[in-house]
């Protein structure tokens, strides 16, 4: 296993550390009080070439592989993370898709734009009785001529008011449960498509979560994403791939916390010594120093074997399942290191905890996690 980065990468990822320090990190507090991005980041996103992370060179994109993708997402994840999320949103679920199970007219149709950030793309699967049980879905979509007739209500889908191109799943046989299901690429000036009810969240502010409604929306029968019926297994095999993607995100919020808690308990100073001196605060440092390195390790690990097309549905669990228990847990350690002022919503550190709730939840809770590992035990012992 080699996780060097070579020189483009490591050239990328100094920019974007350059970019992230310097100039997302100015308008951090801003973000949390407007709840937007501001659009000069957007365009300062853009030509780094951020939302063309995952796609292809061919198409316009990078086309870096998942190891170089978790190197520049630890770096994204070192900010405010409605931007980090809106970003990973973008490249991860919402472009992945059309990469992998797209024809060759539906890539060059969108992957362009959507590598130059002209168009942002989201993943339409959870519907108000269908979030864990994914296979649940009432979206149906029925073929009419040369159009798909789709109706239902998805909801919880990030980037929703800023995306042009969707990835959608609905019912096109109901009587074949979850082989029944096809993706269909949605553009939101199609008929019958409308953004509802934005969500009002408890973090991850600049990143708008909202429902979609589709009252008789008219899709072309050639956006139909793969094949009919395999928009589920599709959908399953996109939510694995990037989940080391969304671990490296954890991962550089995780750094980004821990060297915040260290400058904190260097400069704080109680009973005339800084904090770190004392064995309490300098037990909960080194607690967070060593999850963080395990996390690293597993991230990069998992990020390789997609790389070499692995079958990653156990590991990739599993590292969703870590990463998102150990950002918590990081959180929640430098919260306390900085006692009140960690509490007080001027400064960070509040934010990242009330953030870090949303990754136990979303791309699969913890306990679906838990029941994917379980399922993968039994199949190798069986």
């Amino acid at each position: 296993m080699n996780f060097q980065f070579d020189e483009e990468i490591l050239l990328l990822k100094a920019s974007v550390r350059d970019f992230i320090q310097n100039e997302v990190e100015s308008v951090a507090m801003r973000i949390e009080e407007e709840d937007q991005i501001p659009q000069n980041i957007f365009e300062m996103s853009k030509q780094l070439g951020l939302f063309g992370l995952s796609i292809p060179e061919k198409y316009g994109g990078l086309g870096i592989g998942m190891v170089g993708k978790c190197a520049i997402y630890e770096e994204i994840g070192q900010t405010h993370n409605g931007y980090t999320t809106l970003i990973g949103a973008h490249t991860g679920i919402g472009t992945v898709g059309i990469v992998e199970f797209g024809s060759e007219e539906q890539k060059k149709k969108y992957l362009p734009a959507m590598a130059r950030g002209e168009k942002i793309g989201a993943f339409a699967l959870t519907e108000p009785n269908a979030g864990s049980n994914a296979a649940n879905l009432k979206t149906s979509a029925i073929k009419k001529g040369d159009k798909y007739i789709l109706n239902g209500t998805k909801h919880y889908i990030t980037n929703a008011t800023e995306a042009d191109i969707f990835t959608v799943m609905a019912v096109t046989d109901p009587t074949r449960g979850a082989r029944g299901i096809t993706a269909f690429i949605v553009e939101k000036d199609f008929p019958g498509f409308q953004i509802g009810a934005v969500e009002r969240k408890m973090g991850l502010k600049g990143s708008h979560s909202a429902e979609i409604i589709l009252e008789d929306c008219e899709v072309p029968v050639e956006n139909v994403l793969g094949q009919e019926g395999q928009g589920y297994i599709n959908a399953l095999k996109i939510l694995t791939n990037g989940r080391a993607g969304l671990a490296a995100r954890n991962l550089g919020s995780s750094q980004k916390l821990l060297d915040m808690a260290i400058t904190y308990a260097l400069e704080r100073t109680q009973f005339d010594v800084p904090i770190i001196e004392h064995q309490a605060v300098a037990h909960m440092l080194a607690e967070m120093a060593v999850e963080i390195e395990a996390l690293r390790s597993f991230t990069y690990r998992v990020a390789w074997m997609v790389d070499q097309g692995q079958n990653v549905i156990k590991e990739a669990a599993m590292l969703k399942l870590y990463g998102s228990e150990v950002y918590n847990r990081v959180a929640d350690k430098a919260l306390q290191v900085h006692g009140g002022l960690g509490y007080i919503a001027d400064y960070p550190i509040e934010r990242y905890y009330r953030d870090a709730r949303i990754t136990r939840i979303y791309e699969g809770t913890s306990e679906i996690q838990k029941n994917i590992i379980a399922k993968q035990l039994v199949k190798e012992f069986s």
